[in-house]
C-alpha cells in the first residue's frame, strides 16, 4: 500500500554498509517506515535494538523483507508464519518455495522482489 506507514521486519539485518540488508533497513526508515532489525548475531544495529528472532519482535509486524537464502531460512518458516505478517518480500536471492507455501497457506501475501526497488520506484 503506497503512502502506508507500516512496521517492517528485516530479517537477516546487518551493519555492513554494503549490504543490501543494511541499505534496506536504512531506506525504510529515510521513507518514514518502522523498521526492526532481526539477526541473532547483533545486538544492536545502526542505533536501533536487534532482535535475535522474529518471534522476539514484539507487537505487530506488517511485512517481513527476507535477505536469508534458503538454507537459512527454512528453519524459520515456523516463526515468519507465526508472527503473520500481512506479506513477505523476498528480495533476489532469498527465493524459497517452501516458505512461499506456507506464507500463501497462512493467508501471507507474498512477493518475489527487491525492497529498495519497490520503495524508489514507489510500489513498496
Amino acid at each position: 500500500m503506497v503512502g502506508h506507514k507500516e512496521r517492517v521486519v528485516v530479517l537477516g539485518a546487518s551493519p555492513k554498509p554494503d549490504r543490501y540488508a543494511f541499505k534496506a533497513l536504512n531506506m525504510l526508515r529515510d521513507y518514514g517506515h518502522e523498521a526492526v532489525p532481526v539477526n541473532p548475531a547483533y545486538s544492536d544495529i545502526s542505533g536501533t535494538k536487534c532482535f535475535p528472532g522474529i518471534s522476539d519482535v514484539p507487537g505487530p509486524i506488517d511485512t517481513v523483507t527476507v535477505y536469508l537464502g534458503k538454507r537459512r531460512s527454512d528453519p524459520l518458516i515456523d516463526d515468519i508464519t507465526a508472527a503473520s505478517p500481512r506479506r513477505l518480500i523476498l528480495n533476489p536471492g532469498a527465493e524459497n518455495d517452501d516458505l512461499t507455501q506456507a506464507a500463501r497457506d497462512r493467508g501471507i501475501e507474498v512477493i518475489e522482489g527487491c525492497t529498495l526497488v519497490m520503495l524508489t520506484v514507489g510500489t513498496f
